[in-house]
């Protein structure tokens, strides 16, 4: 059955599900949706909020990347990314969680949209969004230190979380804001430093505008 990853070649969840992916070794084909250029009525039939990614497999449709990030680790061969002991398991759970609900809007949507994005657009960036942007990052990198492991953020080898905050740390660190400030948290900087040269990172990597 043939997979389609459909999603706007920017967007960070699109990066996170595709990374997935090329951890699986599944080969796929993108279709680009664009939600900030108006999303297509057939789009909506697939996803009924619009946003991006979706995932499709033979006649099987999913949204939300971190279900579209569960079910190709569970759907295709490959080492597992979800680790077999329950509190390593939870713990992945936790970093997938803090990363969506409080690292994605400072991270992606401040600092590196209007520090990197919106100036190799063509638009201004705001300063006021790029301050705000790291000062609640801060908090955000302070919880993941102290929870991150060893070489690997959970269970001592690459896991979903780890794919889940790679793509939104390369664009956090793609300001030089943002690489300062990750430059103060020695665990996830060593983190990062395996992580960026990981060859599912290197691979799936959208690049910048």
């Amino acid at each position: 059955m043939s997979v389609e990853l459909i999603g706007y070649r920017y967007s960070v969840y699109r990066w996170i599900a595709r990374v997935v992916l090329e951890e699986k070794g599944v080969a796929f084909a993108h279709v680009e949706v664009d939600p900030f250029a108006g999303v297509p009525d057939w789009y909506l039939g697939l996803h009924p909020f619009g946003r991006v990614p979706v995932l499709r497999h033979g006649g099987y449709t999913l949204y939300e990347t971190a279900a579209i990030a569960r079910y190709v680790d569970a759907a295709f061969a490959g080492e597992s990314l979800v680790p077999l002991e329950a509190r390593a398991a939870g713990r992945m759970q936790q970093v997938i969680g803090i990363v969506d609900s409080y690292g994605y809007r400072p991270m992606v949507r401040q600092v590196f949209a209007h520090a990197v994005f919106r100036p190799r657009t063509g638009a201004a960036g705001e300063a006021g969004e790029i301050s705000a942007g790291l000062e609640a990052s801060a908090g955000v990198l302070a919880a993941l230190e102290g929870l991150a492991g060893d070489g690997w953020l959970v269970g001592g080898r690459v896991s979903l979380a780890d794919l889940h905050l790679g793509p939104m740390m390369a664009y956090f660190v793609a300001a030089p804001q943002g690489a300062a400030m990750l430059s103060g948290y020695p665990k996830l900087s060593a983190w990062w430093r395996r992580m960026r040269v990981r060859p599912a990172m290197v691979a799936s990597d959208p690049g910048l505008p």
